[in-house]
Parts: structure tokens; C-alpha cells; sequence
């Protein structure tokens, strides 16, 4: 039988325990990562750009290509951008759309992301999609790591430089798609040049000089 002196000292000791085992979740904090997970993961925004151009039945005409050159100037369009075009009647647009969209170095992609209104008779809709990564609430040093858990700033500078020099955002959501064989000749491309380039100094353009130091 348990006396209660014992009884009380027992009481004592396990009310000790749960506050030492509550301080340490609240030190810990409820959004400890005890992983090597980082919980600062890029985020991949994307805007879409619309205009609509009257078309002549056999293209754009200058007035309208000049709008549209204009209009690119404008947003800045440059690589990462995708270029759409909407055409739901057959009028040359595309192909003209397609020749000023040459110009910036880029293609049109297939099909068009879905905007508001129809696209009236006797006209084409460009839509210029832009994506941007960023990585939220970075720096954030509102916890430090400890002996079983990260701190909050970790994997903030890693996926923050990742998110600003990666070209094309969309990469970071479904990636690019390989080939299913791999092509030999392009892999040994780098071991054949190696290989094949004479060694430095065998044209006899590198001179000895005899150098001397101390005194004059």
C-alpha cells in the first residue's frame, strides 16, 4: 500500500514532469520542423495578358501590327513569356501573330489559357502568360533551430535564389519533358571536343622567361 506521503510525493514529481514536457513544446513551438524538409518552398504565381486585334481576313494589317508591336514593347515581353493566340475564325491572324512574336525569339504555344468574353467575328485575342517564383515570408528568423528541429529561416536562401534565377517559373510546377532515349552523339559532344583539342603550347606560342628576384 502506497502511504500518503508517498503518494503526494509521486504527485509531485509527475506534475514536474508535464511542466518540463510543456515548456518544451511551447520553447519548441507548435511549427517546429524536425525534418530536413524545407518549409520555405517557392511559389509560382502567373498573370496572363489579353489583347484582341481586328484582323482583314488575310492577316493583321500594318495599323494592327503596329499596336501589337506596341503593345509587347509595353509588358516587356522577353523568354519565360508564352505567347498564345485565339483564333476561333479562320483569318490569317495567327500566322501574322506568329511572325512579330518570331521577332522576341519566341513560339506560339499550343491552345490558350481560358479568358473572360468571346472573341468576336473578325478579330484574333493574343494572350501573353508571365509567371513569377518567389519564396513568402523570407528571411524569417521568428524561430531558432535547435538539437531536433530547423529554424524557420531554413531552406530561405537555397529556394530563394532557386525562385529568382530559374528562366522559366513553370519548370518548378510540372518540369520539362525529357526524351524517352537519350541521344549518344549529344552526350559525347563534351568528350569529343576535349579530346579532339590540341594540348596548349603545342603551336610553340608559349615562351619561357627565366625570372629573378631580390636586389637589383
Amino acid at each position: 500500500m502506497v502511504s500518503k506521503a508517498s503518494l503526494a510525493a509521486l504527485l509531485a514529481l509527475s506534475g514536474a514532469l508535464a511542466a518540463c514536457s510543456g515548456s518544451t513544446t511551447a520553447a519548441a513551438g507548435p511549427e517546429a520542423n524536425r525534418s530536413l524538409y524545407s518549409l520555405n518552398q517557392p511559389v509560382v504565381e502567373r498573370f496572363d495578358y489579353v489583347m484582341d486585334l481586328s484582323t482583314d481576313g488575310s492577316g493583321l494589317s500594318a495599323a494592327e501590327r503596329g499596336r501589337l508591336v506596341g503593345w509587347f514593347r509595353s509588358i516587356d515581353l522577353g523568354y519565360g513569356d508564352h505567347v498564345f493566340v485565339e483564333e476561333p475564325y479562320a483569318s490569317g491572324g495567327r500566322e501574322a501573330v506568329a511572325k512579330v512574336t518570331a521577332e522576341y525569339g519566341l513560339l506560339l504555344g499550343d491552345g490558350a489559357p481560358v479568358t473572360a468574353g468571346q472573341v468576336q467575328p473578325g478579330s484574333v485575342r493574343v494572350v501573353v502568360s508571365r509567371s513569377r517564383a518567389h519564396v513568402p515570408n523570407c528571411p524569417n528568423w521568428d524561430m531558432a533551430g535547435g538539437p531536433s528541429s530547423t529554424s524557420s529561416n531554413y531552406g530561405c536562401a537555397v529556394n530563394s535564389n532557386l525562385a529568382a534565377m530559374i528562366a522559366d517559373p513553370n519548370d518548378l510546377v510540372l518540369g520539362q519533358t525529357g526524351a524517352s532515349a537519350g541521344d549518344a552523339a549529344t552526350a559525347s559532344k563534351a568528350v569529343r571536343a576535349y579530346r579532339s583539342r590540341a594540348p596548349s603550347g603545342a603551336s610553340g606560342d608559349v615562351k619561357s622567361e627565366a625570372t629573378r628576384g631580390g636586389g637589383k
